[in-house]
């Protein structure tokens, strides 16, 4: 009896070391560690410069209403003091709500009011509705070689809710703005943003493809664009920034433009877009003060139809503003 009663002791002893050590190791895995993952980089200090797009993207439960406003011209023909240096009248308006849905995606809704100036009848494409996406690919993280680069992707779709155009013979065809369905109303962007941080330097490649569905005929419906784009910190809250754009037009494009004695498009040139300017950080929003030969600035219009050039002071004042707001916090 006496062994059996012993047999019993040590078993429940056992029992309860075994729970004591389970208890201590599920005590251990509740305890804060601290976390070993490497810090992701913040390259740019918003989701957009002047003319082109970053890998930022705007954060999970948050929303930013952005402002971007292009004037006329600054000096040529069209600028100077009678026009008050462009600031008289604007080039182009738009209005922007980028929600994060996701760490890694966001969704974009906007109304672009389209191109006013150096825009003929028969390419003045306006009142412009965008929805589009940002999605991130790979994030650059600190003192990371398996993650050095951010990468996003950017799509869109414009929809052009203006009247369709018409025009007597021999032009009724030859109009970007005679819509004879809805299809031809659309246009198309995609965007791949290659984005690194050297230092306090950010830089980025944007290869990029734009098609639109009307077109006027003998222009290109498709094309590429390789873009590039840096931020230079010159103090803690002012940085310079630029974006360019290399638009890679057919030549049957470029000798179909030539034609003087068009009257759809008269020896028209297309320029590289250039977009130069300056960040400041303020509490609450960023604030940039721009200047570019862009006159629109949806994707889908500068990257194909830049008709304007620095060299001929055509170049504009423009800026972009933007308020971040919080919709709703994760729970924890």
């Amino acid at each position: 009896m006496q062994r059996i009663f012993i047999l019993i002791s040590m078993f429940f002893s056992l029992q309860a070391l075994a729970q004591d050590t389970t208890l201590n190791s599920l005590l251990e895995g509740m305890e804060d560690k601290p976390n070993t993952q490497p810090l992701a980089v913040k390259i740019f200090e918003s989701e957009r410069l002047i003319n082109a797009n970053t890998t930022e993207l705007v954060g999970k439960g948050k929303m930013i209403f952005r402002i971007i406003h292009n004037f006329y011209d600054v000096a040529g023909s069209n600028g100077g003091i009678k026009n008050f240096f462009g600031l008289d009248n604007a080039a182009d308006i738009k209005l922007s709500f980028e929600i994060g849905l996701g760490h890694r995606l966001d969704m974009i809704a906007s109304r672009d009011r389209g191109g006013e100036n150096y825009q003929t009848d028969f390419s003045r494409v306006q009142k412009l509705w965008e929805l589009g996406f940002k999605y991130r690919i790979a994030e650059q993280r600190e003192n990371d070689p398996a993650h050095p680069l951010s990468v996003v992707i950017f799509a869109n779709t414009a929809v052009a809710s203006m009247p369709s155009q018409h025009f007597n013979p021999p032009y009724t065809d030859s109009a970007e703005t005679t819509f004879k369905n809805f299809s031809e109303r659309l246009s198309n962007t995609v965007q791949l943003i290659i984005a690194r941080k050297f230092g306090n330097a950010s830089v980025e490649l944007i290869p990029s493809y734009v098609h639109r569905n009307r077109v006027i005929p003998g222009d290109d419906r498709s094309l590429f664009a390789l873009g590039g784009a840096a931020r230079i910190p010159v103090t803690r809250n002012l940085a310079f920034i630029i974006d360019y754009f290399h638009v890679f037009h057919s030549q049957q494009a470029k000798d179909f433009y030539k034609d003087p004695n068009s009257a759809v498009h008269p020896s028209q040139k297309f320029y590289d877009p250039l977009g130069i300017g300056f960040e400041f950080l303020t509490a609450g929003h960023v604030f940039h003060l721009n200047f570019t030969n862009a006159t629109e600035i949806l994707e889908n219009r500068f990257i194909p139809r830049t008709v304007t050039s620095w060299g001929k002071g055509q170049f504009r004042w423009g800026f972009t503003i933007a308020r971040t707001f919080v919709l709703w916090r994760e729970k924890r």
